[in-house]
């Protein structure tokens, strides 16, 4: 029986990219859709939009022969997705109670001009609460979702970097 093929550092980083990228689309899908995100939510997507163009450039250095460079920034990407995935588990807190989130989390009104703007902006504005759901997805929420994403994507990289060591 043949061993299965390890992956490359380079095909790891491309698959990060492309898993990252897909996952960012979704997200723009469903606000799209009219699932508005809340600041949590928001801030989640950073790792993300880092992260795919650290994963192409580790994809590039890694096919140019550069391994030591390829090896860092996927050991950078496994650090930033941990990041990612830990904000994610606060959000995912936030959102069944078990802590509170940031205050800012209850929707920002821009500096009105007058009070007929004030109340003109009060029944416009769409408020995201970090602590109320958009959307469950097969019993979970979307920051759930992204917990497991970001785990997997920091447990690539990280095993594609130490794959890549010797």
């Amino acid at each position: 029986m043949d061993r299965p093929r390890q992956l490359t550092p380079r095909s790891a980083a491309l698959l990060i990219a492309a898993v990252a990228a897909a996952t960012i689309v979704g997200a723009w899908i469903f606000e799209a859709l009219g699932y508005l995100p809340c600041e949590l939510c928001l801030a989640q997507r950073i790792p993300y939009y880092v992260g795919i163009p650290l994963a192409l450039l580790a994809a590039l250095v890694a096919h140019r022969g550069a391994e030591r460079l390829a090896r860092a920034g996927l050991a950078a990407l496994a650090l930033l997705f941990v990041a990612g995935a830990a904000l994610a588990l606060y959000h995912s807190g936030v959102e069944l109670k078990l802590w509170q989130g940031p205050s800012d989390c209850a929707g920002t009104l821009a500096k009105a001009r007058s009070a007929e703007d004030f109340m003109d902006q009060l029944r416009h504005v769409k408020v995201a609460r970090c602590d109320e759901p958009a959307l469950w997805v097969l019993g979970l929420t979307l920051s759930n979702w992204n917990v497991a994403i970001s785990f997997a994507l920091a447990a690539l990289a990280g095993r594609a970097a130490w794959r890549a060591r010797s």
